[in-house]
């Protein structure tokens, strides 16, 4: 698609400078509102942003509108007319809306609110009435819904009837009169059914609920691990009150691997794109995990001065250091990585962190014996054997105790309540570089006191 973009831009600003609005309406109604998204956050022109939008045929401007960023959202609607931008609100969806309104300044919000009908604000309201980032803020009361004494041909004229102004048809939900939540049941079932079965008959119980208070990670481990489309939100009396949708759900995924992406490089979470974020903020968010590491690697330059005059004695003890460094860094860091990833989508307790535990043990073993070997080999290629066994010890353990740490720190992290990501590559590197330094000097100042006299 992209290709495609740059292709035809030129002529897309040719269409507007020669103000052809029907033309280019033709050329871009054929797109994927996803498509049209993208063309608009990279086109430069807010002037051009808010034609191209306009022209848009309303159903499709309403997707669009729901694809493209805060930022765009607000160019767009601030040269609108109080009567566009209702049109624009009615015509998102409820979960995309609430999305929209959380991030307004409280003047502009309630101007917007007071556009909607009064239906239309209540539901608003309700829906910002749940805590951010709770699943009642990710979902939608657009769902399909029919009753269990209704006859299958029944429930399908509803749904045929209903189904075009619903946010999607994948799943039909139970209800009884006052609404209590019975069953979810795919479409599927509805159409290979015999029309005269009642839905009762056709009823599995197979399900699982979410309820508004839950926080919209839940929803997206009952997700993945169900293979689902769409998921039911029930209250505390059983009332089903929306539907949390899978494009909703991939939105918070992202945002939760951004952030732990983040959080592992040691820099605090933005939500802006690299390109949009100023140079201080990001400056703020990259320095404060530096400048309190550079307290902590004091701590290696403590220990090699400690041991100065062991290396006074060998100074070919130096030529390891940047190997074992490096070394147990990598360790270290894999290890942590590979149990983050675990935790965060499987489901660990302790019989399992034993077993991980126990695992990365016997790799880090056969790991660091094969490093070993490597570095008695470059050992005996310098011609100081001492040097040699003094290294191929120290990388030995080295490789052992950092990747021991890289797994038992995000544990340790998890059940401190702590969010494991918090072992982010520069904490691990630190801790792993002490130790190194510190097993390194230990044994080549015992080997070269035992055997080099």
């Amino acid at each position: 698609m992209n290709i495609l973009k740059n292709l035809l831009w030129p002529e897309i600003e040719e269409l507007i400078e020669k103000k052809r609005w029907e033309m280019l309406k033709s050329v871009i109604s054929e797109w994927e509102a996803p498509d049209i998204a993208d063309l608009l956050t990279d086109t430069p022109d807010d002037r051009d942003k808010i034609i191209i939008f306009r022209i848009l045929p309303k159903d499709l401007a309403s997707d669009v509108f729901s694809e493209i960023d805060f930022e765009d959202q607000m160019i767009i609607l601030q040269k609108m007319s109080d009567q566009q931008v209702k049109e624009v609100l009615l015509d998102l969806e409820p979960d995309d809306r609430t999305t929209l309104f959380e991030e307004l300044p409280g003047k502009i919000l309630q101007k917007y609110l007071n556009m909607l009908p009064k239906d239309e604000r209540r539901e608003a309201l309700g829906l910002l009435g749940y805590p951010d980032n709770s699943v009642g803020r990710l979902m939608t009361p657009n769902y399909l819904a029919v009753r269990p004494d209704w006859t299958v041909k029944d429930a399908l004229a509803h749904i045929k009837q209903i189904g075009p102004d619903r946010e999607t048809i994948n799943v039909i939900y139970v209800t009884d009169s006052n609404w209590h939540f019975l069953d979810a049941l795919m479409i599927k079932k509805f159409i290979l059914a015999d029309p005269k079965t009642v839905v009762r008959d056709i009823m599995d119980n197979a399900f699982v609920t979410l309820s508004p208070s839950d926080k919209q990670e839940e929803a997206v481990k009952l997700m993945e691990h169900y293979n689902l489309t769409s998921i039911p939100v029930v209250d505390s009396e059983n009332i089903l009150v929306g539907i949390v949708t899978f494009d909703d759900v991939m939105d918070v995924a992202e945002e939760e691997a951004t952030v732990d992406f983040h959080k592992t490089a040691g820099i605090s979470p933005f939500e802006q794109s690299y390109l949009d974020i100023g140079v201080f903020p990001l400056f703020s968010r990259r320095v404060v995990w530096l400048f309190c590491l550079v307290f902590v690697n004091t701590i290696s330059g403590m220990i090699i001065s400690h041991f100065e005059q062991t290396i006074s004695l060998c100074v070919s003890l130096v030529f390891f250091m940047p190997l074992l460094s490096s070394s147990a860094g990598n360790t270290g860091l894999q290890a942590s990585t590979l149990v983050i990833r675990s935790m965060a989508t499987e489901n660990t307790n302790f019989k399992n962190s034993i077993l991980i535990i126990l695992k990365d043990l016997c790799v880090a073993i056969m790991i660091g014996l094969v490093m070993g070997v490597a570095v008695l080999l470059l050992g005996l290629l310098r011609g100081n054997i001492y040097v040699g066994i003094s290294a191929t010890v120290a990388m030995i353990l080295v490789v052992i105790i950092s990747s021991f740490l890289g797994t038992i720190l995000p544990m340790i992290l998890r059940l401190l309540k702590f969010d494991p990501a918090v072992a982010s590559a520069p904490l691990i590197t630190s801790c792993c570089d002490i130790i190194n330094v510190a097993i390194y000097f230990s044994v080549a100042k015992w080997v070269l006191e035992s055997f080099s006299r």
